[in-house]
C-alpha cells in the first residue's frame, strides 16, 4: 500500500472490462505496444492477446518479479525494471496503453508527445480533470499552454469513462481513458513545430490583459489585427481564449512577416520554460498530480 501511495496508482480488478478497451482500441497483432507501470499485469495480460509484442515498465521491484513469475514463458513479453522516463522511447512505429500512475501524469504526456518520435496512438487512464487540461476546449474553459502545443500535433479526446469501483482502491477522483492520436499530416509541420512551441510560450509567458498587447513586440499590430478580422478572433482575448485554428493562422503571419529581430525574441522560450520547471521542486500528491497545473495558465 505504501508504494501505491507513493506511486499514485489505483488499479483495475476486471480484466473483461480491460479486454474490452483494448478491443475497441487501434491496437492490433502488428503493433508493438509500451506499457508504463504494469503493476500485477491484468491489462499486460490482454494486451498479448491483441498485440504483437508488449513492452512493460514496471518501477516497484515486488511488482517486477510478480511479473517475471506470472510472464516467463511469454516470449511476445519485455519486461523493463525501472522508472519509464528514464528510458528513451523507440525509432521504430508503437503505441502505448497503460493506467499510468497519476503523479507523474503531465510528465508521462509531454515525454510521448514530445518525442522526436511520437506513439502513432496511445490510450493513458488518468485523472478526469488533467485530461480535460490536456484538451482543453470543449472539455474545459479555457485551452492551456500544453493543450495547444499538443493539439498541434495530435488528436486527444476522452475516450472512457470508469466507475470508480472498476478500481482498488476506489479512486476519489474521476477517471477516464485519454486517447492520443498523432495526426497523419499535423497542422504545424516537424520543421516549424519548435518555432510554433515558442510563440505560443512566448504569448502564454507575457504579463498583457490581451493578445495583441503580448504580441506587440514580436508582430506587427497591423498585421495581427486583420489576421484576427479575417478569422474571427478578438484581439482583445487572452492567450488561453483562443482557439487552435487562431493560433496556427497567428503563428502563419509570425513566420512569413515577421522580422529576424523579432523572431529571436520568441527563440527559445520553450526550452526555458522547461528549464525553469525542472527547477522546480515537486509537489507529490496521493491520487493527484498537480504538476498539469504548470501549463494551464
Amino acid at each position: 500500500m505504501r508504494t501505491r501511495i507513493r506511486y499514485s496508482q489505483n488499479f483495475l480488478k476486471d480484466s473483461s472490462l480491460v479486454k474490452s478497451l483494448i478491443e475497441k482500441s487501434s491496437i492490433n497483432k502488428e503493433d508493438v505496444v509500451y506499457e508504463i507501470g504494469a503493476g500485477q499485469g491484468i491489462i499486460t495480460e490482454e494486451l498479448l492477446k491483441r498485440s504483437g509484442k508488449v513492452v512493460a515498465f514496471e518501477i516497484d521491484e515486488n511488482f517486477f518479479h510478480k511479473l517475471s513469475r506470472r510472464f516467463q514463458y511469454e516470449k511476445a513479453v519485455e519486461l523493463r525494471r525501472g522508472n519509464f522516463l528514464d528510458h528513451h522511447l523507440p525509432s521504430q512505429p508503437y503505441k502505448v496503453f497503460s493506467n499510468i500512475p497519476f503523479n507523474i501524469t503531465s510528465t508521462i504526456v509531454k515525454k510521448l508527445t514530445q518525442a522526436d518520435n511520437p506513439p502513432e496512438d496511445a490510450y493513458l487512464i488518468v485523472q478526469k480533470e488533467a485530461a480535460n487540461k490536456f484538451i482543453g476546449k470543449p472539455e474545459d474553459r479555457l485551452n492551456s499552454l500544453l493543450s495547444i502545443l499538443i493539439k498541434s500535433q495530435f488528436n486527444i479526446a476522452i475516450s472512457y469513462k470508469f466507475d470508480p469501483n472498476d478500481f482498488f482502491p476506489r479512486p476519489s477522483v474521476e477517471v477516464v481513458v485519454l486517447r492520443i492520436q498523432k495526426l497523419k499530416e499535423p497542422l504545424i509541420s516537424p520543421h516549424d513545430s519548435q518555432a510554433f512551441f515558442d510563440l505560443v510560450t512566448f504569448a502564454y509567458s507575457q504579463f498583457q490583459p490581451n493578445i495583441l498587447k503580448g504580441l506587440n513586440i514580436v508582430i506587427n499590430q497591423e498585421k495581427l489585427i486583420k489576421t484576427a478580422n479575417t478569422e474571427g478572433f478578438s484581439t482583445s482575448s487572452k492567450p488561453s481564449q483562443l482557439e487552435l485554428k487562431d493560433w496556427v493562422a497567428i503563428f502563419q503571419v509570425f513566420k512569413d512577416q515577421s522580422n529576424e529581430k523579432q523572431k529571436n525574441r520568441v527563440s527559445g522560450a520553450y526550452r526555458n520554460l522547461q528549464k525553469q520547471q525542472d527547477n522546480l521542486q515537486k509537489v507529490n500528491r496521493t491520487r493527484v498530480d498537480k504538476n498539469w497545473r504548470k501549463f494551464s495558465k
